[in-house]
Order: structure tokens, then C-alpha cells, then sequence
């Protein structure tokens, strides 16, 4: 019955967004429909401001560059494009008559950030995208996993030699590898259903930050696109269409790391609906700074087509291949370091690491069916291998052989999106609706858990299946200007899911399955108090899926434990060059995930609360002289207990800001700071996991067709833990295991020189 009702409830949102084309009040009147590019690369420019001047209507632009008024009475208009780090157009005399379209094509020119220009609006599309955008054009990218730092108030740790997918903080979560932060590159998930090493893994090892168009962070559920594990955000990846300038990048730096990036446009720069394609390639290699080389190597390559045709309709295709080979030192105990031992950089079991590769194909396709409405679809396939070996306890299992594990998969991924963007009125004011189809096909081939030794002899099978997992969703998510200084922003979300497993260790022939399915409300609401002061208040409900096998064995209490989540806040400017956000939320989660660390896997526990405070600041001290800081606090607690009820590695207090100095040519600099503070490290807040200050620097050259930087890390070379864990393990020679904190350091100072040449 219950499903029923919901079933009900979709059926009716999706008769209601259909209905606002229908109840509209444009016939007769004539509309404005547009694309703004960058006029030196012709790249698309989503999210550009554009307004017409004295008559209170305002349009975002797509990420396709596109943009349009509908319902507008025949006259002269004042067309006003601005966008941060471009110059603003102004296009007057622009005429509008019934019945027609008036097309518009409008190239803005590069120029210098200015906080001045931030457009502060609760018409605005979402209130940390101004604070993301100013990071993404102020901010120094040294490596793919700086592009997640990107969102305030989210730390990683990588623990495992530099090819695992690195461990993610945010919100008062130990999201572990994804499980909480729903990730995407160009439409396609990055987190893995049901993996080897941890349900909702993210390796976004096989991005290429250098072709990286654009980042949209989103911290909650309050997304209708947004499905699973998108508890305390979501990430979404956007590469390029058309590389600015073909490139070529040499990096070498401390401790034998060395990295070579380039990428070739593959055709001449043309006009607006001029095809372009590229190619992209990356190889690293390093052997890390512990004492035990990590023989660590990473080639990507990527290629993309992109074809804008007439104008109507653009077809982009997509192929990258990424693979990966490392040796690990994993975690050490504490009491080894402190017995001498090993040292900080030493090892107990060196022969921990393992492989993974990925192989994607991308197909996208966006059709303007006509100035107001746009239609796009996307088909893709991934086919995903990974192994893993680690070793969490030593000798505290089996005294003899050790405790190493295997973790292993062969996965393929299917899936396919489409959506339909619609801008219209409903009873006379402003809409933007969206309705979407989302469809993911999971194949995990000899997911398997085993008992090693040596990475060569296999000692027994622990786990070993195939799985099979299916998740098809439909929302409908509605943008409607109430009043000139209020919007409301509504959806709704529902997912089926279809979780199989076949276990290869039973003798006889059994598919487990079973289905669920989950309904996710969102609401928001933007009221601009004056003019540059924006006031906001958020509720949804998310969701992160449980693995199927603990589903199917029935060792879980639900298989889509659900997230409901506040936010309320403020955007605001004081002065023309000082922009400020605060915020205070909640999110009760009905069940959390906990890392095992004897085990290698993430196991489910009871119900948690966490409410935080955020804030952030943007100043402009001068010209391309920038400044930021982050401040993030969160009591995060489980509600099953009222003894031992702390969520181990859950962050208390974070900081992240710096300074920078980027003009388009000329010499840049940055200095950046990262505090993490100390925060329990298991449930009864016994063991500490201790915190740490670190300050990272950059200082380079900008010349006309050339780059020379120099970057360093850990400039204060402070001796700090990059990730740790509360462990119980057991030494060769010791009788009984002992649990204490066990921690992989983080790096040293160190530094690393690049070489860009552009042509």
C-alpha cells in the first residue's frame, strides 16, 4: 500500500510539471533565445547572468550556454550579459515581436575577476555556486585531487600508496571512498554500487584536472538530479568541449615523482557551430616518501568530439582509458613507531597495493525542440576492473601467514539519462522546470573477499559472487519566481531499485533478489532581503543504497536508508569587495556506515544526527589579489546509544583558506592553509585521531605561450597523520593484539617544478 501511495504521489508531480506548459500564458507573445561564449575559445558559458534591463526578468544560461525569455510582450528590449571574469555586454534595441523568436548570439571577452561584478540575487540558481565559482577562477589546481577540495569545509586523505581512491571528510562524515557525496564526470557516476572495497567507492583518479570546464558543488540533497549517496553532497565534473589552446606539461618533483600532461586539438578553431575534438593524455610515476618505494604509475588519455551542427542540436562523444599499478605501506601502529621499530615512513607489511583500470564511452546529445524548451540524452558504458590487497591487522587472525586480503572485481556499467529543461509561466510568473530519466545498470563479475599472503597465494575465499544491481528514477524539479525577491524551488525524486546476487561458494545454483524503492521531496526557498543580501532556507530528503549483499543476507535494517536534511542561510556582500556566507544545517541519517578495518569493508550501524555551522568569506584586496577562508564545525552523534556514541573520524572543527595573486599574464603566487581538528577516533572517544595545520604554496610565471611554476607542499615540513584509524592488531612477535591508533603519515615538505608550453 505504501508503495502504491508513492507510485500516486510520482504520477501526479509528473501530470503537474507537464501541466505548466499547458497553463502558460505566451500565446501570441514573442521570446528572446540565446548562447553566450567565450570569445576567444568559443567555449559554451553555463551559468552566465543575463537580464533585461528595468523589466525585472533575469536568465541563467545553461550548461550549454543557452538562454531564454519567454512570454514577452512585442517592444524594445536591453539585453545585460555578465559573467565572473568576463566583460559585461549590453545589447540595446534588441526587438521583439508576436509570434517570433529573436536569436542572439553573444561572445563575452575574457577579463581579470572582479567581486564587484558577483551577481547576489534570490534569483540566483543555488547559493554556494557563487562561492564555488570564485574559487574555481582564483584558486591554483596542482592535482586531480585538489579538484574536491574545491567545496569548503571537504578534506581527503590518501592512505594507500596514491591508487586508491582517497578517503573524504565532510559534514561530520567519514564519507570513507563516497558513500555520502554522490560524484559525477560528465553525467556519468563515478561512486560504485555493491564494490569490492566499500559500497559508494569513487575514484576520480581517471579525470584529468587540466581539461576540467567546470565543477558544480552541492552540499545536501536538495537536488532533484541528484539520486544515490548524494546524503551531504555531490560533486558534478564537467571537461571540456574545445581545449583553449593545445598544451603540453612536464612536472617533476621530490621523491622520484614525475608527471607528463598534454593535450592536442585535433581540429582548426572555427566559427560558432564550428566541430572541434581533442585528444588528452597523462602518465605519472613516483615512489612516494616512505621508505618502502611505492612504484606507483598512472596513464589517462581522453578523447571528445563535440559537433554544435546548426545550432538546434550538438552531439558530444566521449572515450577515456585509465589504468593504475601501486605498492602500499599501509596504516602502521602507533606503539611501533614509539618502540623504534620502524620509523614514521617504515612498513610492517610492504606488500600491500593492487591495480584498477576503467575504460568509458560517453555519447551525449541536446536537441532545442524550440527557443523555451530543450531536450538531452545520454548514453554511456564503463567497464571497470580493480584489485586491492591489504593488510589492516598484521598477525592478529592467522599468527602463521598474516592477515593480508584480496579484494577484487570485474564490473560493467550501463546506463542511460535523458531530461527535458523547460522555460515557461505559470499563472503569469517566471518558471524553469526540469523532468528527467535515469536508468543504471550494474555488473560486478568475481566480487570477491580472500584471505592472502604475498598478493600470490589465495588461503581461502572469504566472499565471492557476481552482483547485479538496477536503479531507475524519474523527477521533476520546478524553479518558480513568486515575487521579485522570492523563488521557490521544488521536486521530487523516485528510485527502484533491483539488488541480485549469485554466491559462487554456495554448491548449488541460487540468485538471490529483491526490490525497494524510495520517494525524495525537496524544497528550497531564496528571498534577497536588498540588494546583494540573499536569505535561504532548504529541506529534502536523500538517500545512500546498502550493499546487496547485506541486503539479500538480510543483515541490514534497510536497503535505502534515508537522509532528511536542512539548511538555512545567508549570502550576503559588506563593501563591493567582500562576499560572505553563513549557514546552520541538520541531517538525521536512519543508518550509517562504519568502517571495519579487520575486514577491509564498510558495515552498516543505527541512526546518527549531525548539525554544523559554515561560514565563508571572499575578499578581493586588490586587483587579482584574492583572499578566502573556511570555518566549519559539526556535532555529529549516534542516536542508538546514549553511551559510546561518538561517529569515529567524524571531523569536528575545519579551516581552509589562503591567499592568491592571478593575473592573466605575469608572475602568480598562492599560499594556502588546511586545519583539521582533533576528533574521536572509535565510539566511546577513547582513542584521538589526531589533528593538523599544514600550509601548501605556489609561485609561477605566466608568459604568452609559456608557464614555469614551482609548487610546494607542507612548507612548515610539520610531521602529520594523513589518515588514521582506531585498529586492533597484533605484531609477529607479540601474544595479544592491541587496539590503538594506527595512521599512514601524511607527506613531508616537498617540492615540485612544472613547464607548460601552449601552442
Amino acid at each position: 500500500m505504501k508503495k502504491t501511495i508513492y507510485h500516486t504521489h510520482f504520477l501526479l508531480l509528473l501530470c503537474f510539471f507537464t501541466s505548466f506548459s499547458l497553463l502558460g500564458n505566451n500565446l501570441h507573445k514573442g521570446s528572446i533565445s540565446g548562447i553566450v561564449r567565450d570569445a576567444t575559445t568559443q567555449l559554451e558559458l553555463g551559468g552566465a547572468t543575463v537580464e533585461l534591463v528595468n523589466k525585472d526578468k533575469v536568465a541563467y544560461t545553461n550548461e550549454l550556454g543557452v538562454f531564454s525569455f519567454v512570454g514577452l510582450p512585442a517592444g524594445q528590449y536591453t539585453v545585460q550579459v555578465s559573467y565572473l571574469a568576463y566583460a559585461t555586454v549590453i545589447l540595446e534595441g534588441v526587438t521583439v515581436t508576436d509570434d517570433s523568436t529573436q536569436p542572439l548570439r553573444i561572445n563575452l571577452e575574457p577579463e581579470n575577476v572582479n567581486l564587484p561584478d558577483v551577481v547576489i540575487s534570490a534569483k540566483s540558481i543555488d547559493p554556494f555556486a557563487v562561492i564555488s565559482q570564485l574559487d574555481i577562477k582564483t584558486r591554483p589546481v596542482n592535482n586531480g585531487q585538489e579538484l574536491l577540495r574545491m567545496m569548503p569545509g571537504l578534506f581527503i586523505a590518501q592512505h594507500a600508496g596514491g591508487g586508491k581512491a582517497e578517503q573524504i571528510f565532510l559534514r561530520g562524515f567519514d564519507i570513507d571512498h563516497g558513500t555520502d557525496l554522490a560524484i559525477q564526470v560528465d553525467g556519468m557516476p563515478v561512486n560504485m554500487v555493491s564494490h569490492a572495497h566499500g559500497q559508494g567507492y569513487a575514484d576520480l583518479h581517471f579525470v584529468i584536472p587540466e581539461i576540467i570546464q567546470s565543477i558544480d558543488l552541492r552540499k545536501g540533497p536538495y537536488s532533484a538530479r541528484d539520486g544515490n549517496f548524494a546524503t551531504a553532497g555531490a560533486v558534478e565534473l564537467t571537461t571540456t568541449n574545445r581545449l583553449a589552446r593545445s598544451f603540453a606539461k612536464a612536472e617533476a618533483g621530490s621523491f622520484d615523482t614525475y608527471r607528463l600532461v598534454s593535450g592536442l586539438n585535433l581540429l582548426p578553431q572555427g566559427g560558432d557551430n564550428q566541430a572541434s575534438a581533442y585528444i588528452a593524455s597523462e602518465g605519472i610515476f613516483t615512489d612516494g616518501y616512505f621508505e618502502s618505494p611505492q612504484n606507483f604509475y598512472r596513464i589517462n588519455t581522453l578523447a571528445k568530439y563535440h559537433n554544435p551542427f546548426d545550432g538546434r542540436q550538438r552531439l558530444t562523444a566521449t572515450f577515456s582509458a585509465f589504468s593504475s599499478r601501486w605498492d602500499a605501506s599501509g596504516q602502521i601502529p602507533q606503539r611501533a613507531v614509539d618502540q623504534g621499530l620502524i620509523t614514521r615512513f617504515g612498513t610492517i607489511d610492504d606488500t600491500e597495493g593492487g591495480q584498477t583500470s576503467r575504460i568509458n564511452a560517453n555519447i551525449q546529445h541536446q536537441y532545442f525542440l524550440n527557443p523555451s524548451t530543450q531536450i538531452e540524452s545520454q548514453l554511456f558504458y564503463s567497464k571497470y576492473d580493480f584489485e586491492l590487497y591489504s593488510n589492516f591487522t598484521f598477525f592478529a587472525r592467522d599468527p602463521v601467514n598474516g592477515d593480508q586480503i584480496r579484494q577484487k572485481e570485474d564490473r560493467h556499467l550501463f546506463g542511460y539519462r535523458s531530461r527535458v529543461l523547460k522555460q515557461s509561466q505559470f499563472l503569469g510568473l517566471p518558471l524553469n522546470a526540469e523532468l528527467g530519466w535515469q536508468l543504471r545498470f550494474d555488473r560486478s563479475n568475481d566480487n570477491e573477499l580472500s584471505y592472502t599472503r604475498n598478493r600470490t597465494t589465495t588461503l581461502e575465499n572469504v566472499q565471492l559472487g557476481d552482483i547485479t544491481e538496477l536503479n531507475a528514477a524519474a523527477y521533476g524539479e520546478a524553479n518558480l519566481q513568486l515575487l521579485p525577491a522570492l523563488r521557490l524551488q521544488a521536486g521530487l525524486r523516485y528510485d527502484r531499485f533491483r539488488f541480485q546476487y549469485l554466491n559462487q561458494m554456495e554448491p548449488a545454483y541460487e540468485q538471490l533478489s529483491t526490490s525497494d524503492g524510495i520517494l525524495s521531496p525537496k524544497l528550497s526557498l531564496f528571498y534577497q532581503v536588498t540588494n546583494g543580501w540573499q536569505l535561504y532556507a532548504r529541506a529534502a530528503r536523500g538517500f545512500h543504497s546498502n550493499d546487496t549483499r547485506l541486503i539479500l543476507a538480510q543483515e541490514v535494517g534497510s536497503s535505502l536508508p534515508a537522509g532528511i536534511s536542512y539548511d538555512l542561510g545567508a549570502l550576503f556582500r559588506t563593501g563591493s569587495r567582500l562576499v560572505w556566507q553563513v549557514n546552520a544545517w541538520q541531517l538525521d541519517l536512519e543508518q550509517e556506515f562504519v568502517y571495519v578495518g579487520d575486514e577491509g569493508v564498510v558495515e552498516p550501524s543505527g541512526e546518527t544526527i549531525r548539525r554544523g555551522l559554515e561560514g565563508m568569506a571572499r575578499w578581493q584586496i586588490g586587483q587579482n589579489f584574492f583572499a578566502d577562508a573556511n570555518l566549519t564545525y559539526t556535532h555529529a552523534r549516534s542516536k542508538t546509544t546514549d553511551e559510546a556514541d561518538r561517529i569515529p573520524l567524524a571531523p569536528i572543527w575545519t579551516s581552509t583558506g589562503g591567499l592568491s595573486y592571478s593575473p592573466a599574464e605575469g608572475w602568480k603566487a598562492s599560499i594556502r592553509y588546511r586545519f583539521l581538528g582533533d576528533r574521536p577516533a572509535d565510539e566511546a572517544n577513547s582513542l584521538t585521531a589526531s589533528g593538523y595545520f599544514l600550509l601548501d604554496a605556489n609561485l609561477g610565471y605566466e608568459g604568452r605561450n609559456y608557464f614555469i611554476g614551482l609548487s610546494a607542499e607542507n612548507i612548515l615540513n610539520e610531521a602529520w597523520n594523513e589518515a588514521q584509524f582506531a585498529t586492533e592488531t597484533r605484531l609477529f612477535d607479540e601474544v595479544e593484539a592491541t587496539e590503538e591508533i594506527h595512521f599512514t603519515p601524511g607527506t613531508p615538505f616537498s617540492l615540485r617544478g612544472k613547464v607548460v608550453l601552449y601552442f
